[in-house]
């Protein structure tokens, strides 16, 4: 990419006869306006390094996980004597004012290809009618006890611990009331555990309800930037955000770090730092899918990003002391320090360099040059979603929607983080904001 970047100069350079004279007296000629040109030149280079890694890294898992498979057909089916060894699993699907779409999650757990599992779900108090359609799924099929209880209001956190406690299985795999899981997710996700080190696997999240550019552009988001990060991650064993929507637990770890604190607006990226600095590994099964229903308004992804964010901030707060040293923490110094750039340094310096471009280009009229930068930038942001998308096997549409990723989502929702950020820093007192659904699981 850097490579790229020379020759688009190269070419601007060629083709307009020299450098315009007024912008480059403004852009070299001051010292304030160097610093800034090279301070985003770095951030730059830092960007496209950081797609190279992530593009590596999630190559060789990719490798790892084919070569895998291929062994799993040489083997062929199940056997019923393999089957029974299957350990006891225990689904724990916490619901708060879910009656819009219960059913239709629990019902995707009947269809589970797995011998021995439970399906717990916990009520967190609701005030709709979330119980009485939990309910009606008890006695559907003989294939799996479903066994729904209720509970005054405490939260998620509180629904989850709830759940580990009454679990039957030495393995929990906990999900969000509003989420689907594929038939093959417990028998994908059950295997890494063969390892003893691993004390969690973390699930594929896709959106459902593609249904506007807003929704569709989510979907491109989950398989670039959430899977990408992740089985990236996993290469190395630390998967840094177990998702809420689908992630299997070992019931010992969980009881090692005392389950979930409610303390974070992110009780999942809280738990997955916990459990890492506990020294257990955490890996990524892309094969394991949860169909999540996505914002499908620009208000609520907007609420729900700002949360995410704060909740990431809090969860980073709690594990200061690795980021002041993250020699003497390693890898989860690294992972903390990674979060933050994410979380803080890249939204900020996003805004800032879009702002600070555009305002070049058309102030000094270095227009042509700016968008060979946008072009560029495309290019790259294009082609990490064409790699992503046929990795993942997912809509090759889903590619196109790569230049509103730039050029209006990121920015957007990139400009909610750095409120966020700032309103963290502050202090300013914030509430969970319940996502609205819409019933389209």
């Amino acid at each position: 990419m850097t490579l790229v970047s020379i020759a688009f100069v190269y070419i601007y350079y060629r083709l307009l006869g020299g450098w315009n004279v007024h912008a480059t007296d403004f852009i070299w000629g001051s010292s304030v306006m160097t610093g800034i040109t090279g301070y985003l030149t770095v951030f730059m280079a830092i960007l496209v390094l950081r797609y190279f890694v992530l593009i590596v890294f999630s190559y060789l898992e990719h490798l790892d996980n084919i070569r895998r498979h291929e062994r799993e057909l040489a083997l062929g089916k199940p056997t019923p004597d393999a089957d029974r060894k299957l350990p006891f699993v225990t689904i724990v699907v916490p619901a708060y004012n879910e009656g819009m779409i219960i059913k239709a999650a629990i019902g995707s757990l009947l269809e589970i290809d797995y011998p021995n599992y439970e399906v717990l779900v916990v009520d967190d108090g609701s005030t709709d009618d979330t119980y009485e359609r939990a309910l009606e799924m008890v006695n559907v099929t003989d294939k799996c006890i479903v066994t729904v209880i209720t509970k005054a209001n405490g939260g998620k956190a509180n629904a989850l611990n709830t759940g580990m406690t009454y679990a039957k299985g030495d393995f929990i795999l906990n999900m969000d009331g509003d989420s689907k899981l594929s038939p093959n997710t417990l028998r994908d996700c059950i295997r890494h555990f063969d390892d003893p080190r691993i004390g969690a696997v973390a699930g594929n999240v896709k959106v459902y309800n593609r249904d506007n550019l807003i929704t569709q552009v989510q979907a491109l988001e989950y398989v670039e930037g959430l899977a990408l990060s992740r089985k990236a991650q996993s290469y190395t064993r630390s998967v840094n955000i177990i998702p809420g929507p689908l992630g299997m637990f070992r019931k010992n770890a969980l009881w090692q770090v005392r389950g979930y604190d409610d303390d974070t607006f992110a009780e999942d990226c809280d738990l997955t730092l916990k459990l890492l600095f506990e020294g257990w590994h955490i890996v990524y099964e892309p094969r394991a899918i949860a169909w999540v229903e996505s914002p499908s308004r620009l208000i609520d992804l907007l609420k729900q990003r700002y949360r995410w964010t704060r909740g990431i901030l809090q969860a980073i707060r709690k594990h200061a002391w690795s980021l002041a040293h993250p020699f003497q923490s390693g890898v989860n110094g690294y992972i903390l320090w990674y979060m933050l750039f994410e979380g803080v340094l890249w939204p900020v310096s996003n805004v800032f360099g879009n702002i600070f471009f555009a305002w070049v280009g058309i102030e000094y009229d270095v227009t042509t040059l700016l968008a060979f930068w946008w072009l560029q930038l495309s290019i790259l942001d294009v082609a990490a979603a064409a790699y992503c998308v046929i990795i993942e096997k997912e809509d090759m549409l889903l590619i196109a929607y790569a230049l509103v990723f730039r050029v209006f989502y990121l920015i957007v929702v990139d400009v909610a983080k750095i409120f966020a950020s700032f309103e963290e820093l502050i202090g300013t007192k914030m509430s969970w904001g319940k996502l609205e659904r819409e019933g389209k699981l």
